[in-house]
């Protein structure tokens, strides 16, 4: 029987990286320099692997094949096959990340053989003065862009956002962005691991060596035209649905657990992904129950069509991410 789903996280060292995701998400994290943990990935060489029940150690690849729609609901698996579409993760930015930008659908299947690759960021926790880079702070084109470029004056083109949690941003294909130092993200994504870095901050690793720049493939990937759309706006009732954004890719809700709630999912053809951001508490299902707690990442199998949510005492705050 199919049941809540935890996985090890996949811990990527980068060199914005700090320790937000052991000292404050208690992530296994060794390192100094950690950036991400990739909670839910179908990413070629980079499989999710179950940590809990009866199927630990199992691929989520695998049980896509075994379970189909039972696990990630008839219309996602008639769309998406055995892979998962979407990659969940927890970002700490210790060092501001690099400007960049993704590519969209067809560009993505055309260059890469992927998914292009449209995101959503939630904050987590923000230090004191902490930004994000979203779009450019005003509309500009081709020969402009590669004039500040070229000048190194890019940031002087770009758009920042001083963010505070529980602010949220949505980041379409083709927007260039970068996330600030002192910034603790959960973002939602498309399964794609293409980015194009257009400027790193003239920064080299430990061996004195810039990272790879990809200017010449991120041109044609840019949307020029400033939107006023990407910073979310949501309520924040508690024990309702609060839907945070919805779009073909990925809807995203916000619900503040107080004392319990129940949720039926009897209209959603989807699986259902919870990210704990706040508190911790428990998932009372038809055949058992799963704890969740700050930091932690379940996913709710298509099959499962009600839950109950208990916080534990001090509340919970959950984002729960499916595909209408």
């Amino acid at each position: 029987m199919l049941y809540p789903l935890k996985f090890h996280p996949i811990i990527k060292e980068k060199i914005w990286g700090g320790d937000k995701l052991k000292t404050i998400l208690n992530k296994p994290a060794l390192g100094t320099k950690v950036g991400e943990s990739w909670e839910i990935s179908s990413v070629q060489n980079e499989i999710s692997i179950v940590s809990n029940g009866t199927l630990k150690g199992e691929k989520i690849t695998d049980l896509i094949m075994l379970y189909r729609q039972d696990l990630v609901g008839s219309k996602v698996y008639e769309s998406f096959g055995n892979k998962f579409p979407l990659l969940i993760k927890f970002i700490d930015a210790q060092d501001d990340l690099s400007i960049q930008l993704h590519p969209g659908d067809i560009l993505a299947k055309d260059r890469h053989n992927s998914f292009g690759k449209t995101e959503m960021w939630y904050v987590v926790q923000a230090d004191e003065g902490a930004k994000l880079i979203v779009d450019f702070n005003k509309e500009t084109n081709r020969e402009e862009y590669q004039t500040y470029l070229e000048n190194n004056r890019l940031v002087d083109l770009l758009n920042f956002e001083t963010i505070s949690k529980g602010d949220s941003y949505m980041i379409k294909a083709g927007t260039i962005h970068a996330i600030g130092k002192g910034a603790l993200i959960a973002e939602i994504q498309q399964t794609s691991d293409v980015t194009y870095r257009v400027y790193d901050w003239d920064r080299t690793d430990d061996q004195g060596n810039r990272r790879e720049l990809h200017t010449e493939l991120a041109i044609d990937a840019l949307n020029f035209e400033a939107s006023k759309g990407y910073k979310l706006s949501y309520k924040n009732s508690s024990n309702e649905i609060n839907e945070v954004a919805s779009i073909p890719y990925f809807t995203t809700n916000f619900i503040d657990v107080v004392s319990g709630f129940e949720r039926s999912y009897e209209e959603i053809n989807s699986f259902k992904i919870l990210m704990c951001v706040e508190g911790s508490g428990k998932l009372k299902f038809d055949g058992g129950t799963e704890t969740i707690s700050f930091g932690e990442t379940v996913l709710i199998p298509s099959v499962i069509e009600d839950l109950i949510f208990e916080d534990d005492a001090g509340g919970m705050k959950l984002l729960e991410v499916y595909i209408k």
